[in-house]
């Protein structure tokens, strides 16, 4: 049979970090490559308890639901998020299959093929790849220590007529940057003055390592929801855990009620048993006492990993300390090839997602990013060691 695949799945590239975590499955292998949370932190007792409540009331978990979600956790996520500065309600909200059908959803509701998306460089590989299956082209602007760079975002605004920016401008994926809060307040603006509608994902925004430092959204900048150019995506799986898949969005209402017809053509609505877990847990579980457990616990993890790049002797990595998140983004030496550095790697049993995957345009090669989320102690000594002896082998064979 000759299957006639679509251009667009036909030419999209396989995710780097999904092709590497089938490569590192049953094997000695210690991988830094997918964002992973850590397994021993999930509030396992919490979610069996809240699991059995949702039944112990009767089967109405188990029966179809609204394509936008369970309307309880809508109410109790836009108390959440007013607690940030974003004021939304239920009708302002949809729940999500993980905020990547959010990503995936806008862009489907809000360009045609052939439309130009603004990133960030470098920016999250899995939106590269909604953006490349709805024919999108993408440009990227430059970015510095605060976040994108207006100068050089307002420049390709110009230049391209962008339809919308998507940007991860707390904690980001891959880099691990937070963009200044003045970079933040300068970007709406600039966006507001170009009529140029914005994608703000935050799955990491809630993993801060100093609970005292806050960073306000573009949503909650850019004001309510009601014609408000920002639509803010997050999600409960670096928080809560990602098998329970639900995400949400929040912005103006006409977004969310065509994000709503298009969403019944996708899968009808996100699981309701998953909705109806999260809310039984948000009302007898202190989610924030347990995000704070987590971003101290994944802030020693981060501390780790810097403190043995430092100490082991290779003086041209570079990298920036994070302040939150779960990815630690390094330079190596010039004129490394990381995706030939990855399979030596690999064969001395340790992984990592070369930054090229990243980038949109040009790419910089010698970039990796490493996941200090999932290992810890002895696991994280060990795939230090054999990335630093796998980086100074392939520098010698260069």
């Amino acid at each position: 049979m000759d299957y006639r695949f679509s251009t667009n799945v036909a030419n999209l590239k396989s995710s780097a970090v999904r092709d590497i975590l089938k490569l590192t499955q049953g094997k000695d292998m210690i991988s830094f490559a997918g964002g992973l949370p850590a397994e021993e932190l999930f509030p396992v007792q919490a979610v069996r308890e809240a699991a059995d409540r949702v039944f112990t009331a009767g089967t109405g978990a188990l029966q179809y639901g609204l394509t936008e979600g369970f309307l309880p956790l809508r109410e109790q996520l836009c108390g959440r998020m007013a607690a940030k500065g974003m004021a939304a309600t239920p009708d302002e909200m949809i729940l999500t299959t993980g905020s990547q059908q959010a990503i995936d959803l806008l862009i489907g509701v809000l360009t045609e093929p052939g439309d130009i998306v603004l990133v960030e460089k470098p920016t999250y590989l899995a939106s590269l790849q909604v953006f490349a299956l709805h024919g999108l082209q993408v440009v990227a602007a430059d970015s510095d220590e605060e976040g994108i760079i207006p100068e050089a975002a307002e420049a390709l605004i110009k230049q391209y007529g962008p339809k919308l920016l998507y940007a991860v401008p707390t904690f980001s994926n891959p880099t691990g940057k937070v963009w200044s809060e003045e970079r933040r307040k300068r970007m709406v603006a600039l966006c507001k003055q170009y009529g140029l509608l914005v994608i703000e994902d935050d799955p990491y925004g809630d993993i801060k390592f100093k609970s005292e430092e806050n960073y306000p959204s573009l949503f909650s900048i850019a004001g309510p929801a009601e014609n408000n150019p920002i639509i803010y995506t997050s999600t409960f799986s670096k928080t809560v855990a990602p098998a329970l898949r639900t995400g949400w969005a929040i912005g103006d209402s006409r977004v969310i009620r065509m994000m709503a017809k298009a969403k019944q053509a996708a899968d009808l609505h996100s699981s309701t048993m998953d909705q109806q877990i999260l809310s039984q847990l948000l009302r007898s579980f202190d989610l924030d006492a347990h995000i704070a457990l987590i971003s101290r616990e994944y802030g020693d993890r981060m501390l780790e990993m810097h403190s043995l790049l430092e100490q082991s002797g290779l003086s041209d990595l570079t990298w920036v300390k994070p302040k939150g998140g779960m990815f630690l983004w390094v330079d190596l030496p010039e004129g490394m090839d990381a995706e030939a550095l990855l399979r030596c790697a690999v064969g001395k049993g340790v992984a990592f997602v070369p930054g090229i995957s990243f980038y949109a345009g040009e790419p910089k090669r010698n970039t990796a990013r490493l996941n200090f989320t999932h290992n810890k102690g002895a696991r994280t000594v060990q795939g230090v060691e054999r990335l630093v002896e796998a980086i100074g082998e392939f520098t010698v064979r260069s």
